[in-house]
Order: C-alpha cells, then sequence, then structure tokens
C-alpha cells in the first residue's frame, strides 16, 4: 500500500437511508493517509512470533495451482488497457445498476468509496486482482455486496470505512497473511490454503468475500468507526487464522465464516 502522500475517504452515514442511490446515500470528505498506509502496513507485514517459518515442498499440481494465482496478483492495475477498462466499468453496473457511468474519472466514483475521481490511483497496492476480487463479489453474492456497499446492516457508525478502499485493503492483507507471493508456502496457514486453492481454483476470490463480510460483522460488533480500521482488519485476519487450521476445513466453504455470504 502507499504509504505517503494522498488523502483517504471517510463515508458519512445519512440518517434514513437504508437503501442509498448514487449521490444520496453519503457524504465525501478527506482524511490522514494514516488510515490505509501507515497504519494498514503494520497489519500485513509484521510478523507474530507465533508465525513459524517452514517450508513445503509442493507437488507439480500445486506447483500450477500456485503460479496461476501469482501470476494474477502480479498484474498491476493499467488505466489504459481495455480489459481493465471494461472490468471497472462492469464493477461500477454491478454497484449501481440502472444508473449511467459518466466516465473512468469522475466524481461518482467517490460513492463507492474510492479516494477521488479516478479509481485507478487506489490499485496500486492491491493491482487488478483487487478489481477482480470485488468484481467477482458483486456478481457472485450480490445480496451481501449491495448490503455491505451500502451500509445496510446494523447500527453503523457516522463515519464509516470507505467501501471500495476497504476492499483492496482486504486484498492486499490476504495476499500478505498467506505469503502468496512466495515460491513456495513458508506458514502452516499458507500451506492450508495452498490446498484449498487445489479443490477450487476460485478460492482466493471466495476467501475474500469472506473476509470482507466477516470484516464488516466485526465491525458493527466493534461499533467502530474509520480510527479503529486497523483494529477491526487484525481482529478479523485472527479469526481467518483460527478458522482456516480448523480440522474440518476441506474445502474453502467449509469454513465457518463461509455461512455469513448471501447470494
Amino acid at each position: 500500500m502507499e504509504q505517503n502522500g494522498g488523502s483517504f475517504l471517510a463515508v458519512r452515514r445519512l440518517s434514513g437511508h437504508h437503501h442509498p442511490s448514487p449521490g444520496t446515500w453519503a457524504d465525501v470528505v478527506s482524511g490522514s493517509t494514516a488510515w490505509i498506509g501507515r497504519g494498514f502496513s503494520c497489519v500485513c507485514v509484521q510478523r507474530r512470533d507465533s508465525d513459524a517459518r517452514i517450508s513445503f515442498d509442493l507437488t507439480p499440481i500445486q506447483e500450477e495451482c500456485l503460479q496461476r494465482l501469482q501470476n494474477r496478483i502480479e498484474v498491476p492495475y493499467d488505466s489504459q488497457n481495455g480489459e481493465h477498462q471494461e472490468a471497472l466499468k462492469a464493477l461500477w453496473h454491478a454497484s449501481f445498476p440502472g444508473t449511467e457511468l459518466l466516465g473512468l474519472v469522475s466524481d461518482q466514483w467517490k460513492e463507492m468509496g474510492w479516494q477521488g475521481k479516478d479509481p485507478s490511483t487506489d490499485f496500486r497496492g492491491g493491482g487488478f486482482i483487487s478489481l477482480e476480487n470485488l468484481l467477482y463479489f458483486a456478481k457472485n453474492y450480490p445480496k451481501s455486496f449491495e448490503e455491505l456497499l451500502c451500509k445496510q446492516n446494523g447500527d453503523r457508525a457516522l463515519w464509516e470505512y470507505p467501501f471500495a478502499v476497504a476492499g483492496v485493503n482486504i486484498t492486499f492483507m490476504l495476499i500478505q497473511m498467506l505469503d502468496l507471493q512466495a515460491a513456495k508456502p513458508r506458514s502452516l496457514i499458507g500451506a492450508v490454503f495452498l490446498n484449498l486453492l487445489i479443490e477450487n481454483d476460485r478460492a482466493f476470490d471466495i476467501l475474500y468475500c469472506i473476509t470482507f463480510k466477516l470484516m464488516d460483522r466485526k465491525w458493527l460488533e466493534m461499533h467502530a468507526t474509520y480510527m479503529d480500521f486497523n483494529t477491526v482488519i487484525k481482529s478479523t485476519r485472527r479469526q481467518l487464522e483460527r478458522e482456516l487450521l480448523l480440522e474440518d476445513i476441506q474445502q474453502i466453504e467449509d469454513m465457518p465464516s463461509y455461512s455469513f455470504l448471501a447470494r
């Protein structure tokens, strides 16, 4: 994630708007980058004493599955790439069906929780896969996606986390938690996830959706506001790690928090 410069968006809830629409559901204000940059990096990069560094030999099938995911992770978002542009448009239409998008650079994007009028500047920390994750969430679990986008559930804070930027942060956190840029797993968590990836090549995308929904539930349980996001992410990561290490987890859908998702 970017460490310096820029600003983030805090979304202010408007009372009485449980089914918001673009232009009415939120006001957007600027704030310190500590929320996205410095504060968040300590969650993703810092290693705990209990994180044992071990090496796992991979089978050819495991190597192939990991390489495919790593190839996705390595792709930066390119605002000049037609495929990337179409994916961004698809995300808008999945988020606000029936609302015309005025442009890939537009103040409309702030309504989704991007830092400014050009979402491409927010993908630097997560790459194209962070857009793919958001789009997968919108298409495969539209009910949960809309609930989080529009902050429909629970007693929300006055100053909410920005949906889209939180999504990019979640992608980045998962890549770090699972150590996915290493040549092979160096932790038990990483090895367990690789086995789940063999069972379902969309395991990372599904885990992303689980994580987003779990993070929002913890946000509500902790009565958090945007300054607490780092604490909420830490708590979310700890629960993910516990669930991934449960003995009866044979596929990603076996995780207890998967039940939070709704189509």
